[in-house]
């Protein structure tokens, strides 16, 4: 059947119709930048409550690659790494597992050929032990070389020492090595926070971009784990790994413990990961609710001076620090407390020792208590950030405000004030994934989140303001513009067709991820942020950085006349109010990078205002083909 409105036309079977709801998983289908057959620390994964498409080829080389100027010198892809590493597996569900297995036989992109789909038919099985497709050229090549008896010509010697350069801690990378040129030198070197930490909010460092947009950016090799102690990692996907390379060397044999909610066929997997690395535990956090997932994003650091705490958005995976554009919060240093201190102690204004320790809590789990004892015996109290989770359960009464959307909702009554001409006042939220909203924007959208949202104050009146839902978009025509989403990425941005055609009211409140403040335009925004704009975007009334995408499950949904709310997923984020900084609104910085000078404007990640999709512009959904022209790096995406 066909779909059509001013926001696109999508054909799908008839089949199709009846998988509306998505199917319960731990872990999701994922993003194909580190499929294929690498080292077994290039595994990884994407996040959603969706149904998970089965990829046959989801990125794929065109026919011709352009050669590098003559003038930069093209930087050579890395070796594998020298951490023992666990066997090759896939990372989550089943679903994931089966998208392992099918990414070893890519499907090309060929312009010369009528459909790409009978390209990648042709297409050998032996060019695909790569992980990514070959292009033509590099085949025939190779064919002349045998046809013609001509041997490989020897491996040049090269010196020990210029195997420990900089380019070996690179991720291969699917676009090609030319990927990497103009990479600024100092990316890997240990990421310091810049000069102005008022806000302590941070984006990730992006592959590939001016040095000038990554200065200020942190990256997890850098000050995020140095010189650490025990430490914990609260997640949905995990590479184990990759993540413990991160490590110093000379720490990578402390404990570490690992907080998931995989289950059965992802747990096995999970633990195999782990099996040549004794100092790593588990917990599971319970998962009791269908379709709910461990999603929450959280790191717990130890230092020998204290502890830290790290809110953020990426996943412990590989393609999520190099090729996303990402936003973590992260805590000062926390000082241990006087011995007799009372339990009130080095609290903060905002109740964030009281939150966080509520929230852990909530995993009833004993491999936690030793991590609740140290918070309680630390000192919080710089804190200027309010703690908003959401924990799996059907909550009644005044326990109803204690998680999800309407935990946000109290805090904006208590804690902002109204404003004049409010109702022009746009409500933003820019989020990776989108579950089934309903049949019209009253079941929950606008009957119970846009609620929230809109909340400013003790005030009764509740205006009905602009709401501008930031998500990535497939332009019908490739090639002018090419694809805002890099397609490799495109497994990170779960929204399928049979839940968009049941929603396509949804789609007038889309607008296009863009982000040339940042210089991040192209980097696949797995990022979550929530916010309050003046009329002219200028100033902002709140901000949130969070895990929760746009769902029910994440934020939870009202039931049984409004009298208990339901909530499926474990997530995470901080909210940012003025009066928590002494300030009435937070002025919108209009140049983020290169962030070396203190500020007191707020850095959002993407540009303002938001451009409201054209008739045009189509939502990305992973679950079917963009296969007419490739992306900037010469990628198609094709399910099957």
């Amino acid at each position: 059947m066909s779909q059509a409105s001013q926001h696109g036309k999508w054909t799908l079977s008839s089949s199709d119709d009846d998988n509306d709801d998505p199917l319960p998983s731990a872990s999701n289908n994922n993003s194909p930048l580190l499929f294929g057959s690498p080292p077994p620390d290039q595994h990884t994964s994407s996040e959603s409550n969706h149904n998970y498409p089965k990829i046959g080829s989801n990125f794929h080389q065109p026919k011709h690659d352009p050669d590098p100027p003559p003038s930069i010198e093209v930087k050579p892809e890395p070796k594998s790494d020298t951490v023992t590493a666990a066997p090759p597996i896939s990372i989550g569900s089943e679903a994931r597992h089966a998208a392992h297995a099918s990414q070893l036989k890519p499907v090309k992109y060929d312009s010369n050929q009528s459909s790409p789909f009978l390209a990648g038919k042709r297409k050998k099985d032996e060019d695909s032990i790569s992980g990514w497709a070959l292009s033509d050229s590099d085949d025939d090549d190779k064919d002349k070389g045998q046809s013609s008896g001509q041997k490989d010509p020897p491996p040049k010697r090269s010196n020990p020492k210029l195997k420990k350069a900089k380019v070996e801690e690179r991720p291969p990378s699917p676009h090609g090595r030319t990927y990497y040129i103009d990479e600024p030198d100092d990316f890997f070197e240990t990421s310091v926070p810049p000069v102005n930490d008022t806000y302590r909010f941070y984006l990730n460092k992006v592959t590939g971009l001016e040095k000038r947009y990554n200065t200020g950016a942190l990256h997890i090799k850098g000050e995020l784990i140095l010189s650490l102690n025990p430490l914990s990692f609260f997640n949905y996907c995990f590479d184990i790994a990759w993540m413990l390379q991160q490590y110093p060397p000379e720490f990578r044999d402390k404990p570490v413990l690992i907080v998931h909610g995989d289950k059965r066929e992802a747990k096995a997997r999970l633990l195999q990961q782990a099996q040549p690395y004794s100092q790593v535990r588990f917990c599971q956090a319970k998962l009791d609710i269908a379709f709910g997932t461990h999603h929450t994003k959280m790191m717990l650091l130890w230092y020998e001076e204290g502890f830290r705490v790290v809110i953020l958005t990426s996943n412990m995976i590989r393609a999520d620090w190099y090729q996303k554009t990402q936003g973590l919060w992260m805590s000062p240093l926390y000082l241990r407390l006087p011995k007799g201190s009372p339990e009130t102690a080095g609290e903060s204004p905002t109740l964030f020792k009281r939150d966080l320790l509520e929230y852990l809590g909530a995993y009833r789990a004993p491999e936690i208590t030793d991590w609740i004892q140290r918070i309680r015996e630390h000192d919080l109290s710089e804190t200027r950030v309010y703690l908003i989770g959401s924990t799996p359960g059907r909550y009644l009464g005044s326990d109803m405000e204690r998680w999800g959307h309407l935990r946000l909702r109290k805090l904006l009554r208590d804690h902002t004030r109204p404003i004049p001409n409010e109702e022009k006042w746009p409500v933003i939220g820019q989020f990776s994934s989108i579950g089934s909203m309903g049949l019209d924007k009253t079941k929950w959208l606008a009957g119970e989140f846009q609620c929230t949202l809109t909340t400013l104050g003790k005030s009764s009146l509740r205006p009905d303001p602009p709401m501008h839902l930031v998500r990535s978009i497939k332009h019908p025509n490739c090639t002018s513009p090419p694809l805002v989403i890099v397609v490799p990425a495109g497994g990170s941005l779960p929204y399928s067709i049979q839940t968009a055609q049941k929603q396509i009211w949804l789609h007038s409140y889309f607008h296009r991820w863009q982000a040339e403040t940042t210089g991040r335009s192209h980097a696949m925004p797995h990022i979550k942020t929530y916010m309050r704009a003046s009329p002219d975007f200028t100033q902002l009334a709140w901000f949130l950085v969070t895990s929760a995408n746009l769902s029910k499950a994440a934020w939870g949904a009202l039931e049984k006349n409004n009298t208990q709310v339901m909530v499926r997923s474990y997530e995470l984020g901080v909210l940012y109010v003025p009066s928590a900084f002494s300030m009435s609104t937070f002025p919108v910085q209009m140049d983020v990078f290169p962030a070396t000078t203190p500020s007191t404007s707020f850095p959002v990640p993407f540009d303002l205002p938001p451009k409201r999709y054209s008739s045009k512009d189509q939502p990305w959904m992973w679950n079917i083909p963009y296969t007419q022209a490739p992306d900037t790096h010469g990628n198609i995406w094709v399910p099957s």
